[in-house]
């Protein structure tokens, strides 16, 4: 394990710059998770770890040793891709082993890595198989089983769930949470732009927006304390609400954050009213789509079957405590500062 330090870190392709005053320092055993929307710089970034794609300006620390010059062979990493990367005329044993044979390993030692991570990741029976005869997952495990066969100080992984259908993305997920604790606390990096796989795997979360580090924390503290707007809309599923325009708010305030799972929803009295839009049954919760008279649409989460309809007149009230305030540059505001006036 190893652990990673970026100071100063920006990257720009010819004019146009793509990260900014990057600062972050990753712990020995930390999973880190990188979320952002498309275009926000993750990848990017995770690329520079690697050494993909060279520093424009900064450093960055694979365990005290600067490695911008060092080339990614060189920098104890192993990276997993989207794409799966495999060699489609080699066998499984042979894709684990190609990297080992390269690096001039011993025919018993190459062969010791690749049964070991094969048994680790449940893929014995599929080592004289093409890729051609696996499943996406299966394809997805043998590449990361090629990885873990090199015994690296960092794993990357890119965007390594996006090709899988829902319910292989579930299981592949919760096998790379196996594998981090099964490898002893591998410092491992992970790229999505799927905030629910951020929650579910990270130690902490880098929210990236716009070539900017926008938040550090972790899953709970981004939940619970976003640092910005942007960083409140974008962790939770679905997304928090924001109320401003018409709606009185306190302390100058520029918009009201309340998420979906925070709003009590009723037929006779609450502090927004409006007129259900679209009622989403899911089984185990109910999404309620309501169009308010004077704060915009609102979306609602209940838990287990109700019996709301689109047509509906509800009200909508917030919990106590849960509610969010922001300034007009998208910042929080303390709600101890103006608790009485949100009483």
């Amino acid at each position: 394990m190893a652990s990673v330090e970026l100071r100063s870190v920006e990257k720009s392709f010819g004019s146009v710059e793509v990260l900014h005053d990057i600062n972050l320092s990753l712990e020995k055993g930390e999973f880190i998770v990188f979320v952002g929307p498309s275009g926000c710089g993750k990848s990017t970034l995770l690329r520079l770890i690697a050494g993909l794609e060279d520093i424009t300006r900064g450093e960055l620390f694979i365990d005290g040793t600067c490695v911008n010059s060092v080339v990614p062979a060189k920098r104890g990493i192993s990276m997993v891709f989207q794409s799966y990367a495999l060699y489609p005329h080699m066998n499984v044993y042979d894709n684990m082993a190609f990297g080992l044979e390269q690096a001039r390993l011993s025919k018993p030692e190459i062969d010791r890595r690749v049964r070991e991570a094969a048994s680790m990741l449940q893929i014995e029976q599929y080592l004289d198989r093409k890729p051609k005869q696996l499943s996406g997952g299966q394809r997805q495990r043998v590449a990361i089983g090629r990885a873990i066969t090199r015994q690296p100080k960092v794993f990357l992984f890119d965007e390594p769930l996006s090709n899988l259908d829902a319910a292989l993305r579930v299981d592949t997920r919760i096998e790379i949470a196996r594998l981090h604790e099964r490898l002893a606390g591998t410092t491992m990096v992970y790229v999505t732009h799927d905030q629910i796989e951020a929650m579910t795997l990270a130690d902490r979360i880098v929210v990236l927006n716009a070539g900017r580090v926008e938040q550090v924390g972790t899953p709970l503290e981004l939940y619970e304390k976003p640092a910005s707007r942007f960083v409140a809309g974008f962790i939770g599923s679905p997304r928090m609400n924001f109320i401003e325009g018409d709606e009185p708010i306190a302390a100058g305030a520029h918009a009201i954050g309340v998420r979906p799972e925070h709003l009590d929803v009723s037929r006779t009295e609450g502090r927004w009213k409006g007129t259900v839009v679209l009622v989403e049954k899911l089984g185990s919760d109910t999404f309620i789509h309501v169009a308010t008279e004077k704060s915009g649409m609102i979306n609602a989460r209940a838990v287990g079957n109700h019996g709301f309809q689109a047509g509906d007149t509800v009200f909508l009230t917030p919990r106590a405590g849960s509610i969010h305030l922001f300034n007009e540059d998208g910042k929080p505001i303390d709600r101890q500062l103006v608790q009485g006036e949100l009483e």
